[in-house]
C-alpha cells in the first residue's frame, strides 16, 4: 500500500515490515478470578495492555510488527514500576514518538496512579532514540502533547479496536 499512508497520510517509511505471529491469549487462572486474593500486575499483564496497539502507519498492531514483546516489559509491583522498551520497525522511523506517547498513554489509563512509568526505545535500535526518550521521559512535554487536539486524536486511534 505505497502511497495510501496510514493515519499520517503521505508515503509509509516502511512500505514492507516484517509481520510476527501474535502470542496466544492468557489463560485466567482460578487464583486471578477470586476477589479475595490479591492480584499483582505483572509483565504478561503489561504486554497485554499494550500488544494490541495500532501501528500508526500500518493497519498493524506493535505486536504484529514486533515492536513491543513480553520480554522486554519489566515491571516491580512492589515498587511500583514499569518499565516498556520498545524497538521501531526502521532505525530512522519517524513515528517512533508517536509509538512511545501511545503506550505511556495507554498504561497512563490502565494502571493505578501508584505506578511510576518508563517508556524508551531499545538501546541501540533508532538514530534519535536519546532524543525520543527525553520527550517521553518529560512529564511536562506528554503533558504537552496531550494537550493537542490532533495529536490526541492520533494517539486515541492508535488505541481504539480496528474494525
Amino acid at each position: 500500500m505505497v502511497g495510501g499512508g496510514g493515519m499520517g497520510g503521505g508515503l509509509l517509511e516502511n512500505a514492507n515490515p516484517l509481520i510476527y505471529e501474535r502470542s496466544g491469549e492468557r489463560p485466567v487462572t482460578a487464583g486471578e478470578e477470586d476477589e479475595q486474593v490479591p492480584d499483582s500486575i505483572d509483565a504478561r499483564e503489561i504486554f497485554d495492555l499494550i500488544r494490541s496497539i495500532n501501528d500508526p502507519e500500518h493497519p498493524l498492531t506493535l505486536e504484529e510488527l514486533n515492536v513491543v514483546e513480553q520480554v522486554r516489559v519489566q515491571v516491580s509491583d512492589p515498587e511500583s514500576t514499569v518499565a516498556v522498551a520498545f524497538t521501531p520497525t526502521i532505525p530512522h522511523c519517524s513515528m517512533a514518538t508517536l509509538i512511545g506517547l501511545s503506550i505511556k498513554v495507554k498504561l497512563l489509563r490502565s494502571l493505578p496512579q501508584r505506578f511510576k512509568l518508563d517508556v524508551h526505545i531499545t538501546p541501540g535500535t533508532h538514530a534519535s532514540e536519546h532524543a525520543v526518550n527525553k520527550q517521553l521521559a518529560d512529564k511536562e512535554r506528554v503533558a504537552a502533547a496531550l494537550e493537542n487536539t490532533h495529536l490526541l486524536e492520533v494517539v486515541n486511534q492508535c488505541l481504539s479496536a480496528r474494525s
